[in-house]
């Protein structure tokens, strides 16, 4: 069975399972996204994937909503620019992202000024690299939270669990159960996680000591 809808003014025929993000890519429409990762199951919280969809009073996540008959989707609608440019502008402001290449295109490319929230609602993370394993660091004054540590040490990956979050609030961040010492935990080190973050909130030991040498 398939759908038919328009993204862009443009038409577009995909299969009724398919999600807004994945139809966008079948005709060159490119939207930005942090959490997604295609072999993930998409968490939906970064928001910067959100597009607007007619009738739809607030934007909705192009990575997890699928399309229906008839659907009309802006994917850059003032709104929808509006809304990322805010985003990544708050990411900016509490989060050291100098190591995450694929957010400084986006901010590049929605024209966000990285400064705007500075001193005020802005507050930056600040964590001490850990180094408590032979394998890798954690630095999550990198750490956007998009959930794909966590995801892939959980069921969608390695079924280890040895990750989850900690604290709350500004203090909120990726720690293992109880806050032990990774070899401590049930992680094999398997280096998935190291794998799929977007920053270098988790990097291999090797590579971050010849970055400080």
């Amino acid at each position: 069975m398939t759908v038919t809808l328009t993204i862009n003014a443009h038409n577009v025929t995909v299969p009724a399972d398919t999600t807004i993000l994945q139809a966008a890519k079948t005709i060159g429409v490119d939207i930005p996204t942090i959490c997604y990762h295609p072999s993930l199951t998409p968490p939906a919280v970064c928001r910067l994937c959100t597009v607007e969809v007619a009738k739809q009073r607030v934007l909705q996540p192009a990575c997890v909503v699928k399309v229906t008959e008839g659907m009309v989707v802006d994917t850059e609608s003032a709104r929808v620019k509006r809304g990322r440019k805010v985003i990544l502008e708050l990411l900016a402001s509490t989060v050291d992202l100098h190591d995450a290449p694929e957010i400084q295109g986006h901010i590049t490319t929605c024209q966000a000024d990285v400064t705007r929230f500075e001193g005020g609602m802005g507050r930056k993370h600040e964590f001490e690299v850990m180094q408590d394993n032979p394998f890798y660091i954690r630095d999550y004054s990198q750490c956007v939270m998009c959930w794909r540590c966590i995801q892939v040490c959980a069921e969608d990956v390695q079924h280890t669990f040895a990750l989850t979050w900690g604290k709350r609030g500004h203090e909120s961040h990726v720690t293992t159960f109880f806050e032990e010492d990774m070899p401590d935990t049930t992680c094999v080190f398997c280096g998935n996680c190291v794998g799929v973050c977007p920053t270098g909130a988790l990097k291999g030991l090797i590579e971050w000591q010849q970055e400080q040498s």
